[in-house]
């Protein structure tokens, strides 16, 4: 796995605790993205109980919003100030949301209630979309150039330097989280979307819109997928495939998080980020990833309802 955009390079030499705390760095900045992919499936499966295979494609999508600016500007050079990839990271959740609208409403609300339909709906729907992407940009990855002043790192001791871009892509992550926290507590939409997650039918006798609520609340985890795929071309090139790199861990991090909790899933995204890195350091990204399922299985055998359950009346 290493290599892939997300993945954790090794570092030899240098003082150990450096060493750890760098790879510890490392697993915090791919447990957020990891907690911006998990979001949209923690939404949409907790909402309508729908699983959505096709939200690795989302981030896939989002990847290519800032490639594609750039190449519509004449490439990076013409950007001295990667004006185009912030840019880049507003069009990526605003087309990704769309396309998740009308997902849900060409294909996904004819499913309601039946989970495994849904399952091989969708991953049709993510074929279909990663084709398409080979027949638009090709099959080999490519590369968005990232800004210029992301470059470097800032340098906490002589050893240890983190690096610019991973401190941003924590930093958008942050502010997403906020965003999503504002709108679930301070909106009327966001409050609607909790009561019909925590008692769709209460909720509809209430006179909540139910229906639209779903539609809404899938286009935003769709979102957020496209933000993190945006994120995500700041740690190497992307193709066609990306989001299926990362579409078993988000699902991880959702399961062990407990299903429509945000601090649950929060709290999934860094242990599965952090544990991924730390096992990485000691054998190989595959290892580590089998040992970090083997204890989610572990765990879930214990505590069935993830790390924070759903409270329902």
């Amino acid at each position: 796995m290493e290599g892939l955009p997300g993945s954790t390079p090794r570092r030899t030499g240098g003082n150990v605790l450096d060493v750890y705390l760098l790879q510890a760095f490392n697993g915090l900045s791919v447990g957020s993205i990891l907690l911006l992919v998990a979001l949209g499936l923690a939404f949409s499966f907790g909402l309508m109980g729908v699983i959505n295979m096709a939200h690795g494609e989302f981030i896939m999508i989002g990847a290519y919003a800032p490639y594609v600016l750039q190449q519509a500007v004449g490439g990076a050079n013409n950007d001295p100030y990667g004006l185009t990839f912030l840019a880049a990271i507003p069009l990526a959740f605003l087309v990704t949301a769309m396309m998740g609208i009308g997902m849900e409403w060409a294909l996904i609300r004819f499913m309601y209630g039946r989970p495994l339909d849904t399952l091989l709906a969708t991953w049709g729907v993510g074929l279909m979309l990663q084709q398409l992407a080979r027949s638009v940009f090709g099959a080999p990855n490519v590369q968005v150039v990232s800004p210029s002043w992301l470059n470097g790192g800032l340098e906490v001791t002589q050893g240890l330097s983190l690096p610019y871009k991973r401190l941003f892509i924590m930093l958008l992550v942050v502010a997403c989280v906020a965003a999503i926290w504002a709108y679930l507590t301070r909106s009327s939409a966001g409050r609607r979307m909790r009561a019909v997650m925590q008692n769709r039918d209460i909720a509809s006798t209430l006179g909540v819109p139910t229906r639209q609520v779903d539609a809404s609340t899938f286009g935003l985890g769709a979102g957020l997928a496209g933000v993190a795929g945006c994120a995500l071309t700041l740690l190497g090139p992307i193709g066609p495939a990306l989001g299926t790199y990362y579409i078993v861990d988000a699902f991880m991090v959702v399961v062990l998080g407990g299903v429509g909790q945000l601090l649950g899933t929060i709290a999934a995204a860094v242990l599965i980020g952090l544990a991924n890195t730390s096992f990485e350091l000691w054998s190989s990204a595959t290892v580590g990833k089998a040992i970090v399922l083997v204890g989610i299985i572990f765990f879930l055998r214990w505590k069935p309802a993830g790390l924070v359950a759903l409270r329902s009346r």
